[in-house]
């Protein structure tokens, strides 16, 4: 894949629009203290950033607490910088009997004068609920109506 030199540029193949089918669940604009000495958003920033968007709905659905068991899959598809405003997407993938797995997908805008948005980063990560001992516990049930496929 080619990464543009200066993300403000995006190729026109990697142009996307922001999704309208997943849910908003955070949007943050990443400062210079988040980059490394290339100029470049520090992955573990977005990682910790991912982290927090992803565990959004697990936590409605567990009706408390989870804690991150698993990063299943991180892929880093373009670099981010300084002043992209940075939109995460999740959707619940799998739910058990107390872990939830979730999929978040990060976009960029960029060049707000020329707007250009790219999908920066997809992840799949796993959840569990706990009690207020950090204790697994069930996913409490009838799950509503939109999670009914998982049981």
């Amino acid at each position: 894949m080619n990464i543009p030199v200066n993300p403000a540029s995006v190729p026109e193949d990697l142009r996307t629009q922001l999704p309208t089918d997943r849910e908003l669940v955070l949007r943050v604009i990443p400062m210079p203290a988040d980059s490394n000495s290339n100029g470049d958003i520090f992955g573990g920033w977005i990682m910790a950033q991912v982290d927090l968007a992803g565990s959004v709905l697990p936590a409605r659905l567990a009706k408390g607490r989870v804690a991150t068991v698993a990063v299943n899959e991180f892929i880093f598809k373009q670099p981010v910088s300084i002043g992209d405003l940075l939109s995460f997407y999740a959707t619940i993938a799998h739910v058990g009997r107390t872990s939830m797995t979730v999929k978040v997908e990060v976009y960029a805008e960029r060049a707000p004068e020329d707007l250009q948005v790219v999908k920066v980063t997809e992840a799949n990560l796993t959840y569990v609920a706990i009690d207020h001992e950090g204790k697994a516990r069930p996913i409490p049930r009838p799950l509503p109506a939109a999670y009914k496929k998982f049981g």
